[in-house]
C-alpha cells in the first residue's frame, strides 16, 4: 500500500514525505531493530521507552513511513492515536487485499498457543499464523500486516482480561472459523469469575458472521452454551461420545505423546501427536474440526495432526541434557489449568527408580481472591500425582503451594529464589530424571531453565526434604 493509501484509511497527515507513492511491502515493526526495507514502523509510547524516540534508527534500518502521533524528523503518517490507527490499518488489509483470506481466531482459558500451532499445521495451503503469543490490540494487527494476498488462512489468537477485549479484536479481524478451547480460571482476578470469564470468550462466537463456523469444546460446561451465541453452524470436539469430532482408544508413550483414533461422521484414522501432554489431544481435536470445516478428509487431518510439532517456545519445550537429564520447560505462563496439565504430563513421562518425576513450580498471576486456595490446590494435586521431588519457588504463593502438598500427604521443598533452587537440584539430578519448570511469566523461570540445561556437577542423592 502507498503512503497516501495508508494514511487515508487511518485519518491520518503525512509528514517529511518526499514521495507518498512509496509503498509498504514488509510487515509492520514496533521493534526499531527489527525495522527493514519496506517495512512500517509503529511508534508507540509504552511504560519504560516512548517508540518515537526510535523512529529514525527504523527508518535508517530501511522502514519506509512510521505510524506516529507527532512528526519525528523521518518519514511519517501522523494520527491521533498509533494503537487505533494501527487496529484500523489491520481491519483495511482484511476488507480490501486481503479479502480472500480465511481468517481463524482462537481464544480460552489455557491451551491458545498450542491449538494455533496444530491448526496453522492442518490447514492447507499458505498459512500465516500470530508469533510467540501476540494476542492482544497491539500483536494481533502486527500479524495481520504478516500476511499477503497469497495468504489463504491467518490464524489469530485472541487474548483477554476484561469483557469487551475479544469483541475489539474481532472488529479488527472479523473470524470466519471461531475457536473456543475452554473457560477456565487464567485472570479470574481480572474478570472476576468464571461465568464472567464465559462471557468475554463467547464474544468470539458472537463475531462469526452468516455462513462461519465455530469450533467449540464439548466437554467444557461453560463452552458448551455458547452455541446459543453463535451466528453460524457450530461443531464441537471432545472426548464424549456426543462430540462430533472425538477421540478413542488413547495411550501415552514413555515420553508424554499421546495416540488415538481420530473420530469424525465421515470416518475415522489414527493419530500420534508429537505434542508432550493429555491436554494436546484436545487442542488437536480443535484444529481437527477446522480442517473437517475446510474440507479436508478424516486421512488427511490424521496424518498432518501426526507431522504437527510445537513451534512455540517455553510450552512444555522438551530437551535431554547429555547426562540423560530430561527438562520440560512450560515457563511462558502458568495458571490452575495449565499447571495441573503440566503435572499429569510429568507423571506420564515418568515412573520407577530409573526415571524419577521433579517439579519445580512457581506462582500464578492475576487470581485475585482465589490465589491462596488455588496455590493450595495445585499443592494437593501434585501431591496426589506421587511425583517423586516437588520443587517450590518464591514468595507466599509457594509457601500456600507446599500447604497443600503437606494436606494431601506429601512433601516438597519450599526454596526462596531460582539460584537457592538451581542449588539444591544440580546435585540432586540423576540420568533418567523428568524435571518439570512452570510458572507465570513474570516469574521468568526460563532462566532456571537455561542453568539446568548447562552441563551440572556431579549428580547426588535425590532427597524430599520439606520447610
Amino acid at each position: 500500500m502507498s503512503l497516501t493509501t495508508i494514511a487515508e484509511a487511518v485519518g491520518g497527515r503525512l509528514a517529511d514525505v518526499v514521495d507518498p507513492g512509496v509503498q509498504v511491502t514488509e510487515p509492520a515493526v514496533f521493534d526499531s531493530r527489527e525495522a527493514g526495507p519496506g517495512s512500517l514502523f509503529v511508534a508507540l509510547a509504552g511504560e519504560r521507552a516512548d517508540g518515537h524516540a526510535f523512529a529514525e534508527s527504523a527508518h535508517n534500518k530501511g522502514a519506509v513511513v512510521a505510524l506516529v502521533n507527532r512528526p519525528v524528523g523521518v518519514p511519517a503518517i501522523v494520527v491521533d492515536d498509533v494503537l487505533h490507527a494501527f487496529g484500523t490499518l489491520a481491519h483495511t488489509l482484511l476488507t480490501g487485499p486481503l479479502a480472500a483470506t480465511r481468517v481463524v481466531a482462537i481464544t480460552g482459558s489455557a491451551g491458545k498457543t498450542s491449538t494455533k500451532d496444530f491448526v496453522s499445521q492442518v490447514l492447507p495451503g499458505s498459512v500465516v499464523a500470530t508469533p510467540q503469543s501476540f494476542n492482544n490490540e497491539i500483536g494481533l494487527p502486527l500479524t495481520v500486516t504478516m500476511a499477503d494476498t497469497t495468504t489463504d488462512h491467518l490464524v489469530l489468537e485472541m487474548g483477554a482480561r476484561h469483557i469487551g477485549d475479544i469483541r475489539d479484536l474481532t472488529l479488527v479481524a472479523p473470524p470466519d472459523i471461531s475457536i473456543v478451547t475452554n473457560v477456565g480460571t487464567a485472570h479470574i482476578g481480572e474478570f472476576g469469575g468464571r461465568d464472567n470469564i464465559a462471557e468475554a470468550k463467547g464474544e468470539i462466537v458472537e463475531a462469526l458472521a452468516p455462513g462461519g463456523l465455530a469450533v467449540l469444546n464439548a466437554d467444557d460446561d461453560y463452552v458448551q452454551p455458547m452455541r446459543e451465541r453463535a451466528g453460524g453452524s457450530v461443531v464441537t470436539f471432545g472426548l464424549g461420545e456426543d462430540a462430533d469430532v472425538r477421540a478413542t482408544d488413547l495411550s501415552t508413550d514413555a515420553h508424554g505423546r499421546t495416540s488415538f483414533t481420530l473420530v469424525t461422521p465421515e470416518g475415522s484414522a489414527p493419530v500420534q501427536l508429537q505434542f508432550v501432554g493429555g491436554v494436546q489431544v484436545h487442542n488437536s481435536l480443535a484444529a481437527a474440526a477446522v480442517g473437517r470445516g475446510v474440507g479436508l478428509t478424516p486421512e488427511e487431518i490424521a496424518a498432518r495432526l501426526s507431522r504437527a510439532v510445537p513451534r512455540s517456545r517455553w510450552r512444555m519445550e522438551t530437551v535431554t541434557r547429555a547426562d540423560g537429564v530430561t527438562i520440560v520447560n512450560d515457563t511462558y505462563n502458568a495458571n490452575p489449568t495449565s499447571v495441573r496439565h503440566a503435572i499429569e504430563a510429568l507423571a506420564s513421562m515418568s515412573g520407577g527408580a530409573e526415571q524419577r518425576s521433579v517439579a519445580v513450580l512457581g506462582r500464578m498471576n492475576e487470581l485475585g481472591d482465589d490465589a491462596r486456595p488455588a496455590h493450595e490446590e495445585i499443592g494437593r494435586h501434585a501431591a496426589a500425582q506421587g511425583l517423586d521431588m516437588i520443587v517450590l519457588v518464591g514468595g507466599a504463593e509457594a509457601g500456600w503451594m507446599r500447604d497443600g502438598v503437606r494436606d494431601a500427604g506429601g512433601r516438597a521443598t519450599w526454596v526462596p529464589d531460582q539460584e537457592a533452587a538451581l542449588g539444591l537440584l544440580h546435585p540432586a539430578l540423576r540420568p533418567g530424571d523428568v524435571v518439570l519448570v512452570k510458572a507465570s511469566r513474570a516469574v521468568q523461570l526460563q532462566q532456571l531453565v537455561e542453568e539446568l540445561l548447562k552441563p551440572a556437577p556431579p549428580a547426588g542423592r535425590l532427597t524430599g526434604g520439606s520447610r
